[in-house]
């Protein structure tokens, strides 16, 4: 038995929360994933999970094997790191983690970009809406949209998006064109449930004052793409990040309302590990992206959003840090 190739199969089952889910994301056959576990907990003695029909539970030895296994594991690739002279050199793989529009829309020809410069470098790009664990799931650089809490990651800024309501020309033609918040629960509404509740839009004043806002929802979707599909098509006002609306208020297709009521913008960071020495494919990837990432947020602005005022500050503690 391959005690390393055991331990990452296993490392993956946790991460992952079944072993079908781990097959997948190591792309190997379920067969393969559940005798590996079998083969590791026959060779240790003891059972490292509970398996039932409907979720995995570690076992108390589990728990403080998963542990070691995640060390050794770390201390195995950064071995094989300074090895390749992933610290000299600027090659290997990049694993990268950006929301999916903003991914789609600004990572994707960025990342492009960077491979032109660094042919010895392969990008793996995971596109998702939750925040990964850069550690955990061995990612190198992630894109994060939003106020970064306390942590060790060192966080890069390159701009800022904020929250915008829009509405298509023809639906303000039909139904006029809100002033003020008072005024939104009289209208259709398209919520994007990844930023909103159904029935409440919150707005946060600068000055940090919050307002719930009831709104009439006449379609929930669970997509930006979808939500501004649908507000293009006339069926009400919708509130999206400004970056994922920039192309359709560019075209006309929309409209901004309410900015005035808009709340301060939001910060956008490249994060990445603080602890031990950056391989020099990240250190690249961050001095490529940085530059070209600021330039877009910056057009987005210039192309139709107002100015952003000052982030509010973030907590005291150990922030991440900037770079």
């Amino acid at each position: 038995m391959d005690r390393l190739d055991a331990m990452t199969v296993f490392a993956a089952i946790v991460d992952a929360g079944s072993l079908s889910a781990a097959g997948r994301r190591l792309e190997v056959p379920l067969a393969t994933v559940s005798r590996k576990l079998a083969d590791l907990e026959s060779y240790l003695g003891t059972r490292l999970i509970t398996r039932s029909t409907r979720r995995l539970e570690l076992t108390e030895a589990g728990r403080d094997y998963l542990e070691a296994c995640r060390q050794i594991l770390e201390q195995v690739d950064e071995a094989e790191r300074a090895a390749s002279g992933a610290y000299a050199n600027v090659r290997g793989r990049l694993v990268v983690a950006a929301p999916v529009v903003f991914g789609r829309l600004h990572v994707v020809p960025v990342a492009t970009a960077f491979l032109e410069l660094h042919p010895e470098v392969d990008v793996q790009l995971r596109l998702g809406d939750r925040n990964v664990n850069l550690i955990e799931e061995h990612v190198d650089v992630a894109l994060r949209i939003g106020n970064l809490p306390d942590s060790s990651l060192v966080a890069t800024p390159v701009g800022f998006v904020r929250r915008v309501v829009c509405a298509s020309p023809g639906y303000l033609d039909r139904f006029g064109t809100p002033r003020s918040l008072n005024e939104l629960a009289s209208h259709r509404c398209v919520t994007f449930d990844g930023l909103d509740a159904a029935s409440i839009w919150t707005f946060v004043s600068a000055d940090d004052v919050r307002r719930q806002v009831p709104v009439h929802t006449r379609m929930t979707v669970s997509t930006a793409d979808a939500a501004i599909a649908a507000a293009a098509l006339g069926l009400g006002l919708t509130r999206v990040l400004s970056y994922q609306v920039a192309d359709a208020l560019r075209d006309g297709q929309l409209v901004r309302v309410l900015a005035a009521d808009e709340p301060p913008p939001v910060p956008v960071n490249l994060i990445y590990p603080g602890q031990g020495r950056l391989p020099m494919k990240s250190r690249a990837f961050i001095d490529v992206a940085a530059g070209q990432l600021r330039e877009r947020l910056q057009g987005l602005v210039e192309a139709g959003s107002a100015p952003p005022s000052p982030a509010r500050r973030q907590p005291r503690g150990d922030r991440p840090k900037r770079s």
